[in-house]
C-alpha cells in the first residue's frame, strides 16, 4: 500500500516521503480502515521533529476518517463498510497511509451530516477537549464559574468553547489577539475574548477573584501568571511538556494541576479505553443534532507527501485558525 513516511531531516521536505510498505496485519480487536482524509496537529510535528536517523520511515499521522475494510477475529462493535473517525494510537503506525490498522475501542462512527475531510479534523481535538472538560476538570451539566480557555483559536480550544457552552454552565473566557482569531474565537461561541498578550491583566479585569478553570496548550513562563489568575482551589489543565516546569508557586492556593494525553487510554490499554469509542459516538450525535461544528479552516486535496508537508507548515507557523485536513 502506499504511505508518506516521515524521515529525520533539517526541512519537512527532506522529512517527508511517498513511500510503499505492506499493508498491516491486524490484531484481535483491529479494524483496518481505508484512510480517506487526515488532518494534521501540533502533534505530527513534534513527533516528526523528534525522529532519530533511521532507514526505517515513522508513519505519522493521529487524525483521521475512512471506511472499515476488515475486522480482527474479536471485534464486536464495528463492521465493514462502516464510516468511522477516531484519532489512532501514538505507539503504532498512524494515518497517513493507505491502510490503517486501529484497535475498535478507540474508532467511532464517523458522524453522518459530515464529509470525510470535515469529520477528520475533530476526534484528536475532541477527545482531548472532552478529557479536559469533564475528566480532568470533572465538569457536569450543572458546573458554574469561568472557564479560561488558552490558545482559543486553535483546534483544542475551538471544540472546548463549544463542548463548555453547550454542556455545562460555565462562563468562557477565550484568548486571541488577531482580528481573526478573536472573530473566530466568538463563532465558536466564547463569552468574552482576552488578549493573551495581556493575559493577566486583562482576565483579572474580567474576573477579579480570577478563573475556576485554566486549559493551558503552553505553560512554560506562564506559571507566575497562572497563580495570579487563578483562584484559590482552582484547577489547571496542560497538554504541553515543558521541560523544568516548577509548580510550586500554585501551592499556597492549593490549586490542582492536571495532565491531559488523550493517547493515553490506547498507550496503557487501560481497563476503560472503550470510553474513547464512547466519547467520539456522543460528539457524533452532537455534530449531527448541529451543537458541535468543524473547525475545517482548510483543506488540501493532495494525500501526497507534498500535500502533508504543506499542512505542517501550516502548523508551524503558529497561526493556524482551526485546523487544516488533507483529503484523497
Amino acid at each position: 500500500m502506499t504511505a508518506i513516511g516521515a524521515y529525520a531531516a533539517d526541512t519537512i521536505d527532506d522529512s517527508l516521503r511517498d513511500i510503499t510498505v505492506p499493508v498491516p496485519t491486524l490484531r484481535d480487536r483491529d479494524v483496518l480502515v481505508r484512510v480517506h482524509a487526515v488532518s494534521v496537529n501540533p502533534v505530527d510535528v513534534k513527533q516528526r521533529a523528534a525522529l532519530e536517523p533511521s532507514s526505517e520511515p515513522k508513519i505519522l499521522g493521529y487524525d483521521a476518517a475512512g471506511v472499515v475494510e476488515a475486522v480482527g477475529p474479536h471485534v464486536s462493535t464495528l463492521s465493514v463498510g462502516d464510516e468511522v473517525w477516531y484519532a489512532g494510537d501514538i505507539t503504532r503506525d498512524g494515518s497517513n497511509a493507505e491502510l490503517q490498522a486501529v484497535d475498535e475501542r478507540i474508532v467511532s462512527r464517523k458522524p453522518a451530516t459530515l464529509s470525510f475531510a470535515d469529520a477528520a479534523a475533530l476526534p484528536l481535538t475532541t477527545i482531548t477537549a472532552w478529557e479536559s472538560l469533564f475528566d480532568r476538570f470533572g465538569l457536569t451539566g450543572d458546573s458554574t464559574g469561568d472557564l479560561l480557555v488558552l490558545g482559543a483559536a486553535g483546534g483544542v480550544g475551538s471544540i472546548m468553547i463549544q463542548l463548555a457552552k453547550a454542556l455545562t454552565q460555565v462562563r468562557v473566557i477565550a484568548t486571541a489577539s488577531r482580528d481573526e482569531s478573536r472573530a473566530w474565537a466568538q463563532r465558536m461561541g466564547a463569552d468574552l475574548i482576552v488578549n493573551h498578550h495581556h493575559l493577566r491583566e486583562e482576565t483579572l479585569a474580567a474576573v477579579p477573584g480570577g478563573v475556576d478553570y485554566l486549559f493551558s496548550p503552553h505553560s512554560a513562563g506562564n506559571i507566575d501568571t497562572y497563580e495570579a489568575i487563578v483562584k484559590p482551589f482552582g484547577h489547571i489543565t496542560a497538554i504541553d511538556e515543558p521541560e523544568g516546569l516548577e509548580l510550586v508557586d500554585l501551592k499556597a492556593k492549593s490549586i490542582a494541576w492536571h495532565w491531559e494525553l488523550m493517547f493515553t487510554r490506547a498507550m496503557y490499554e487501560t481497563p476503560d479505553m472503550v470510553e474513547q469509542q464512547r466519547l467520539l459516538a456522543r460528539a457524533a450525535d452532537l455534530v449531527d443534532q448541529g451543537v458541535l461544528s468543524t473547525t475545517v479552516t482548510k483543506t488540501i486535496n493532495d494525500f501526497s507527501a507534498a500535500g502533508l508537508a504543506e499542512a505542517h507548515r501550516d502548523v508551524e507557523s503558529g497561526r493556524m485558525t482551526g485546523k487544516v485536513v488533507v483529503t484523497r
